[in-house]
């Protein structure tokens, strides 16, 4: 499962999945998701019950059994006979049909010996890797960076189905959804029940899927500048950040970059014209850009390991290794050196991922201001007040959020936040006269 180069959830959203009746569409998004979730826990526990622990197995044997695998031990609607068959008959349905009675055998055993005992409260990495599934190496970094308390909610978040948070705009009638209000925004809704992407709410882009961090780091670059004319989104794909700051910025010129002109064509096309038709489209690799100073807002929201969004993609925890950070940091960097170099003068730049790595995060920021002293770290604080005086963060919104104040920076943490992991800085260009 672990082999495929598409993400869960865009493998999810395909016509194939679309076809199946509500039921069988929920029971394959379960299936999928938390066997990625629960895999490496998964995995151990198959390999105790094999004739010889280091077997290799094929991908055909090793899904049929992570995946009978967690229903028997995590889901009770269906009957342990009924898991046991079922993966039994998928693996007769490939090339391996001799492994069935290996599968039954394990499956069966599994069944016999009941979920592992979980009561022993063990804050070591690798004990809290073991109970939540996630890699040794991020359980210590994440030990490290944020304490023992907020590591476990980390882990306990991911384990967890991502919930839905909708963004709204004023005045629409949501009475058909159960919602209730957003943590920290005045236009997020959180879906308590319903199928939000299949149901129907009127008013074109009225409505659209977005975690309320994402949608908070939006928020931050619009209100970074006072009246910016000339925006500039470098990493523009799939859209949800530059519908917001074409939403809060309604007399600016937005520019809409990305790498991917495919990308791009569908960023055109999910977003409603009314947003779409206001927005220049351009093909371009960020970290190449070689910008004139004439923005006064640029937003690098930068590819980035993901590490803030497992809840939505646990297959990363799979793909993800300590040493692409590093990798990774270098284009990070790039990205941020061009973006600043299209800086006017007071103009802003907003540098954010959904990363919980500081390689990517602060360590960017910092090193790439250590050799440009034209520009400086603004606050973040101030403009979450800001923004709470416009009622777009609410009142309670706020004072969540001051533990989202990373230093200047903000950084949102799953599990201590209900929302994705993200991080932001804001950094301006230094007027001439006022640089020492």
């Amino acid at each position: 499962m672990t082999n495929a180069d598409a993400h869960s959830d865009e493998l999810l959203r395909s016509p194939e999945v679309d076809r199946l009746s509500a039921v069988d569409r929920n029971l394959t998004t379960t299936l999928v998701m938390g066997t990625l979730r629960w895999q490496l826990a998964l995995d151990a526990r198959i390999r105790r019950h094999l004739a010889r622990p280091d077997t290799r197995l094929s991908v055909e044997v090793a899904t049929a059994l992570q995946m009978g695998a967690y229903q028997l031990l995590h889901l009770e609607r269906v009957p342990a006979y009924a898991v046991i068959h079922d993966s039994v008959e998928l693996v007769k349905q490939g090339k391996e049909r001799s492994a069935a009675g290996m599968i039954n055998a394990v499956l069966r055993k599994i069944q016999a010996t009941g979920p592992m005992p979980q009561a022993t409260k063990d804050h070591s990495a690798a004990g809290s890797a073991a109970i939540s599934a996630h890699p040794a190496w991020m359980v210590e970094r994440w030990v490290r960076q944020y304490g023992e308390d907020a590591a476990e909610a980390i882990c306990r978040w991911d384990q967890e189905p991502a919930g839905t948070t909708l963004r709204m705009d004023p005045g629409v009638d949501l009475s058909r959804l159960d919602t209730e209000p957003g943590f920290f925004l005045s236009c997020a809704r959180r879906l308590v029940s319903g199928d939000a992407p299949r149901s129907h709410v009127p008013g074109e882009g009225a409505v659209r899927i977005q975690d309320e961090a994402s949608q908070l780091v939006a928020e931050i670059a619009a209100a970074a500048v006072e009246g910016g004319r000339n925006v500039l989104d470098t990493c523009a794909a799939p859209g949800r950040k530059t519908a917001i700051l074409a939403e809060r910025l309604p007399e600016a010129a937005i520019t809409a970059v990305d790498v991917s002109r495919k990308r791009l064509e569908g960023m055109r096309r999910i977003l409603p014209e009314s947003v779409a038709g206001k927005l220049t489209f351009k093909a371009a690799d960020a970290a190449a850009m070689d910008l004139e100073p004439e923005w006064d807002l640029i937003l690098c929201d930068v590819p980035c390991s993901g590490t803030g969004t497992m809840a939505r993609n646990p297959e990363i925890r799979f793909r993800l290794t300590e040493p692409s950070l590093k990798r990774r940091q270098v284009r990070q960097a790039a990205i941020l050196q061009a973006g600043l170099q299209g800086l006017r003068s007071n103009g802003r730049l907003v540098y954010s991922t959904c990363s919980l790595e500081p390689e990517e995060n602060e360590q960017v920021v910092e090193e790439v201001l250590r050799e440009a002293p034209e520009f400086r770290i603004v606050p973040v604080a101030g403009i979450l007040d800001r923004l709470q005086e416009r009622g777009i963060v609410t009142a309670e919104g706020r004072e969540r959020l001051r533990s989202a104040n990373a230093g200047d920076f903000l950084r949102t943490v799953p599990g201590v936040h209900p929302c994705d992991g993200f991080f932001a800085a804001v950094v301006e260009r230094i007027p001439a006269a006022g640089r020492q």
